[in-house]
């Protein structure tokens, strides 16, 4: 009897016990529910818009601060930040938020989604040192290692410390998709990166363009860094579809096939269509022969006569020696003495020595060649000073250097180059360009860049970088060869006669070979306005040894004729003139063959 009252007892207690347990149960569940009641409603009221918009305004704020007090101490933009206005097409704020949000929300997502010093534009210093942190501190287990290596750590800024907190319990990673934020912002900030490095503001608006396509939100970021590749390409190409606005191009009187600037020489203009941009013409002569004057000779040209800045790129002749080659040409050029006013002759050797006659010789001491002497202990000031009170003739080469000092907006640019490679010459031009706008250049003289010396087969190389510098930026290229010293009588030159790589000659648009005759051999030649010989004229001989005959061979002229001509130079005053077309008399040609 006392067993079953025990085992009442014990089932009444049990049954307690299940009544207290579905009680609390119930309970739990509707505390249960209640919470995620309260989630539910609470995720209802997280507006990741509106979040990400508070997160941008803050961080805005700080970023003004951060600058103005950078402005006020004189410290520059970090050099975490390019130093360059982005266009609005490549700013993206709310991106770059996002995306360093998301990162707060899952610091351990640096491992995968991070980007390398090299590739990393963040527009604004505050997001900047938010990603630094998470390198250094959030995300410190799950960062690659080189990011610590490119990057420096952060700044502690007291502010970010709210936002922080903010960023990384904000349930973002239910509402983005973290991969695809990273995705987009990887792709803008290789347009970033390839639109800083654009060296042409057309290159910059193509790469823009790809912002635009049609495609775009499709792209990978790899598909992007292609399409970048191709504009490389394709923007050394000259694109366009030839049969629209053909009368246009026909009827245009200044198209670049018929309107280059004139040379100095009307056969030679006549045959080449002048300095045309596009092309490159080179010019060979023995060692010795005047291809650094010659190349001085049509830069004044273009520079004085056309109103054209120049740069003459040079291994050969040093500044001071270009400089007195310039002013001695300036000074003895007929058509140039049109525009300075000073109609004289003096060469370059008088010029270098301070030879100039008195107006008076007969109340000034004077040399064995008749000008005015230095005095002893006379310093070189006084004695300029003397002159221009004694020569009318020092007071005219002041005028005329007067008048060059004032030709600023067509001026002729030097570099004197020694030891240089392919990618320094391609700069050095470039870069004229760019900064100064120049669109005629002589190079004098080509050769292999120090990484080849000797190597002459490289040399097509050198002039494979130049055409294509004309082609690309529309310039005029001039650049001078050497020929061989050999028995070659001048009028019989052809490319064998170059002391470099014949096959250099496929790369340019006209190729002229130069070569002094021997006085000795002045009878044997004759020369005619028309190359029909119709009136010919023997060569005259002179006792001035700086008076010399050459004879130009045409090799090449892509367009049309290479005719033989014949030219009168002398070195001293740098003058060159055009004679005619040239020939051996018929009783000599027997040997020239």
């Amino acid at each position: 009897m006392r067993y079953e009252e025990e085992t009442e007892e014990q089932r009444k207690y049990k049954e307690l016990e299940m009544n207290l347990t579905k009680i609390l149960n119930k309970g739990k569940a509707e505390e249960e529910a209640e919470r995620l009641k309260k989630e539910e409603e609470a995720e209802k009221e997280f507006d990741k818009d509106e979040f990400i918009y508070q997160i941008q305004g803050q961080i805005n704020v700080l970023e003004e601060r951060e600058r103005k007090a950078q402005e006020k101490s004189n410290v520059g933009i970090p050099e975490d930040i390019p130093d360059i206005d982005f266009p609005k097409e490549l700013e993206n704020m709310t991106l770059e938020t996002l995306y360093i949000a998301l990162l707060y929300g899952t610091p351990n997502a640096i491992s995968k989604y991070y980007f390398e010093k090299d590739t990393c534009f963040f527009s604004s210093m505050i997001i900047m040192n938010l990603y630094k942190s998470v390198i250094f501190k959030e995300g410190e287990k799950s960062a690659p290692p080189h990011l610590k290596e490119e990057f420096n750590f952060s700044k502690a800024i007291p502010e970010l410390y709210d936002i922080k907190y903010a960023m990384a319990n904000a349930p973002l990673d239910q509402k983005y998709d973290f991969e695809l934020i990273y995705r987009e912002l990887k792709k803008l900030f290789i347009l970033k990166k390839n639109y800083m490095k654009a060296p042409t503001r057309n290159m910059q608006e193509k790469i823009l363009e790809i912002k635009s396509y049609d495609r775009y939100k499709d792209m990978t970021a790899e598909e992007v860094e292609a399409a970048i590749k191709q504009l490389n390409v394709t923007n050394r190409l000259s694109q366009a579809v030839l049969n629209k606005d053909i009368a246009k191009f026909w009827l245009d009187d200044k198209n670049q096939l018929r309107e280059g600037i004139p040379t100095p020489f009307p056969i030679m203009t006549k045959v080449f269509k002048g300095f045309r941009k596009g092309e490159i013409m080179a010019y060979a002569m023995p060692s010795n022969a005047g291809k650094s004057r010659f190349a001085v000779n049509l830069a004044a040209n273009i520079a004085f006569l056309h109103k054209k800045k120049v740069l003459i790129v040079s291994n050969e002749m040093t500044e001071d020696k270009m400089r007195l080659c310039l002013l001695t040409t300036i000074i003895n050029n007929p058509e140039m003495q049109k525009f300075h006013k000073q109609v004289m002759r003096k060469n370059e050797g008088e010029l270098l020595e301070f030879k100039f006659r008195a107006d008076n010789p007969k109340e000034v001491l004077l040399d064995e060649q008749g000008f005015i002497k230095k005095l002893d202990k006379e310093s070189h000031t006084d004695f300029i000073k003397r002159l221009s009170e004694q020569s009318s003739e020092f007071n005219q080469i002041m005028e005329v250097t007067n008048w060059v000092n004032e030709q600023i907006d067509n001026s002729v640019y030097f570099v004197h180059l020694t030891e240089y490679t392919n990618n320094d010459l391609h700069e050095v031009i470039s870069n004229y360009m760019y900064k100064d706008g120049i669109e005629y250049v002589f190079y004098d003289t080509l050769k292999t860049d120090v990484n080849n010396i000797g190597n002459y087969e490289e040399l097509k190389k050198t002039a494979t970088l130049l055409s294509e510098l004309t082609q690309k930026f529309n310039i005029f290229i001039g650049a001078s060869l050497q020929l061989l010293e050999n028995t070659t009588l001048p009028i019989n030159l052809t490319i064998n006669d170059l002391s470099v790589s014949k096959n250099v000659k496929e790369v340019f648009d006209t190729l002229s070979l130069f070569k002094q005759i021997h006085r000795r051999n002045y009878s044997e030649y004759e020369y005619s306005d028309s190359d029909r010989f119709i009136e010919c004229h023997d060569l005259e001989d002179s006792d001035d040894p700086d008076l010399r005959y050459y004879v130009c061979v045409v090799d090449k002229n892509r367009a049309g004729a290479k005719p033989k001509l014949l030219f009168k130079l002398n070195l001293a005053y740098n003058e060159w003139i055009e004679l005619g077309y040239v020939r051996m008399k018929e009783k000599y040609k027997s040997e020239e063959e």
